[in-house]
């Protein structure tokens, strides 16, 4: 009966998780004539490999500045002596890592859009961003995106950077090593598990990202989370089978993000033991 205490979340994961991912994969493979294949030969059709290329690029590109900015962000924020100062910033990461969706997409519209506030006061002193530079392209959801993902990775990092131990810094000191080198032969390699997980985590969560983009940029970029809502939406033609295939190939990507995460946040745990 020690079970009985975790029945409630074990409820929630059936109904809300697991329910629907066995029904997502069983209707990928529904057809009018039974089962097929034929929705998982149409989700490698040129148009959705694009989708999923951009997507991936996307994800890869915010990940990656989302780890080295945020990294940096981070130690800087524990390095300040001011605990209230640290406190302040470390709550904003918090908050601001919650903060996406639609709501985000027209924060950056009223601020970088065509008649935002920066770009209007940056053409008063003779500098356009457009038509170089448009907030609704891919490059502008690059910066929307790491809105969200330089706070997720303060926060991922954060408990690794105060569990490096003071010790290891003295003691390369004391034996003649440069900041430069402490940070290059210690620190870093025993941080490499927690940056490398964490790169994961920002990748799956750039990768299944949605409203931000919709609302942002429409379907002028093309991304996978896009066409699978314009699937189900019935846009141009209603495919639930083969929107569920697309999200079964796209779970398993995110499998791969979260499966490496996993293996990675063991060897960081250790690593920092």
């Amino acid at each position: 009966m020690d079970w009985l205490p975790l029945s409630p979340l074990i409820l929630f994961a059936l109904g809300f998780q697991l329910i629907p991912v066995i029904s997502i994969i069983i209707s990928s493979f529904n057809s009018k004539h039974g089962y097929t294949l034929n929705n998982y030969e149409r989700a490698f059709t040129p148009m959705i490999l694009n989708a999923f290329k951009n997507s991936i690029q996307l994800s890869t590109t915010t990940a990656t500045l989302g780890v080295i900015i945020g990294a940096f962000v981070a130690y800087a924020i524990i390095s300040s002596p001011n605990k209230f100062i640290q406190n302040a910033l470390i709550a904003l990461a918090d908050v601001t890592t919650n903060f996406g969706g639609a709501p985000l997409a027209f924060a950056f519209i009223i601020i970088l859009g065509s008649t935002g506030v920066i770009t209007i006061l940056l053409k008063e002193v003779g500098i356009n961003l457009y038509p170089k530079f448009r907030i609704y392209s891919i490059s502008g959801l690059t910066i929307a995106y790491l809105y969200f993902q330089i706070p997720l990775m303060i926060m991922l990092i954060l408990p690794s950077l105060l569990g490096l131990k003071k010790e290891l810094w003295e003691a390369a000191i004391n034996l003649g090593a440069t900041t430069f080198q402490y940070w290059w032969y210690i620190a870093l390699p025993t941080l490499a598990p927690a940056l490398l997980s964490s790169f994961f985590i920002l990748f799956v969560n750039s990768f299944g990202a949605y409203a931000t983009a919709w609302t942002l940029t429409g379907p002028d970029v093309n991304l996978i989370t896009v066409q699978i809502a314009a699937l189900i939406r019935g846009e141009v033609q209603l495919e639930i089978e083969l929107a569920d295939a697309l999200s079964v190939v796209s779970m398993c990507i995110t499998l791969i993000g979260v499966i490496g995460y996993l293996s990675l946040a063991r060897r960081s745990r250790r690593a920092l033991s």
